[in-house]
């Protein structure tokens, strides 16, 4: 029997969003009709089209707790899990990192109440604080020195100083929003994350090829959200300087005008770099550039 590909995912909330997304931006599709839990992809890998009608599809996508993920893919339960390195981390669950996907960044934060004065961390020392995340907050206490008190809440943890359960808390936060609307204000970074893409330890050989191939499309997608299609027009005294600015992923594209002395330009730049470059390109006596988007971007 062909091996199976199972990827596990947060069911629903913001990381799923983005999972969702990653997956139809590499061109995998599947339905999950009623909600299933447990659904196979129509089109991944493209032999896939050619199946007997005995055969199982090798890619399945599992929809999950995300705080379950870890356990599950340390266990070889799935092959693959896309999940929140804080949960990564928290859990101490022995994955096999793979990417890091880029998206659903957000931290963990130490924060008080509004109206409370705060002068650094020493001001937690033999305070309380609410956390979800005991372990990564207690490595970060002890690394800066600071004897609190931990108090692990499931859910809900901004509640916590409004009802005397702590005088800080220790929570995800993203826009800062929430916090704001339970009257607590960010006042320490604890930790930095994003969404993981890990895998079980001991991936067979036959599904390690499937992830090779599933890999192969992300990569592509990631990079191509990170950079832009650049065209422009280009005094030919200038070229030189020019393809040093854009080096392209090899060198750029150049193509003579009608006009004497003019010639086009095309390549591919990061997005962080774009408008710095626009600023040097105009001083080359650069014209007429277009930036465009990109879809893939396969090396």
């Amino acid at each position: 029997m062909k091996p199976v590909l199972k990827l596990a995912i947060q069911r629903k909330g913001r990381l799923s969003e983005g999972s969702l997304e990653l997956l139809r931006d590499c061109g995998i599709t599947f339905s999950r009709s009623n909600g299933k839990l447990k659904v196979f992809c129509d089109n991944f890998p493209l032999q896939i089209l050619f199946l007997r009608d005995d055969d199982i599809p090798p890619l399945q996508i599992l929809f999950l707790r995300d705080d379950d993920i870890p356990a599950i893919v340390a266990g070889s339960v799935a092959d693959l899990g896309i999940v929140g390195r804080n949960l990564l981390v928290e859990s101490r669950a022995e994955v096999q990192p793979v990417r890091d996907l880029g998206f659903a960044r957000c931290r963990l934060a130490v924060a008080v109440e509004k109206t409370r004065s705060w002068a650094g961390l020493d001001d937690l020392e033999g305070k309380w604080i609410a956390t979800s995340h005991p372990r990564i907050l207690a490595d970060f206490l002890e690394r800066r020195g600071v004897d609190a008190r931990i108090r692990r809440i499931a859910g809900s943890v901004e509640i916590a100083p409004a009802i005397g359960m702590a005088e800080a808390v220790c929570d995800l936060v993203s826009s800062g929003s929430t916090l704001l609307s339970n009257g607590l204000r960010e006042v320490e970074t604890v930790f930095q994350s994003s969404a993981q893409l890990v895998a079980t330890p001991e991936l067979p050989a036959q599904k390690s090829e499937l992830l090779e191939r599933l890999l192969l499309r992300i990569q592509a997608v990631l990079r191509a959200r990170t950079h832009k299609y650049i065209l422009l027009n280009a005094p030919e005294a200038a070229l030189e300087e020019i393809c040093r600015l854009l080096p392209g992923m090899k060198s750029p594209t150049v193509s003579r005008l009608n006009q004497p002395g003019w010639v086009s330009v095309q390549s591919v730049v990061k997005e962080e770099e774009f408008w710095e470059m626009v600023d040097r390109l105009h001083e080359m006596g650069a014209e007429g550039i277009l930036v465009l988007g990109l879809e893939k971007m396969v090396f």
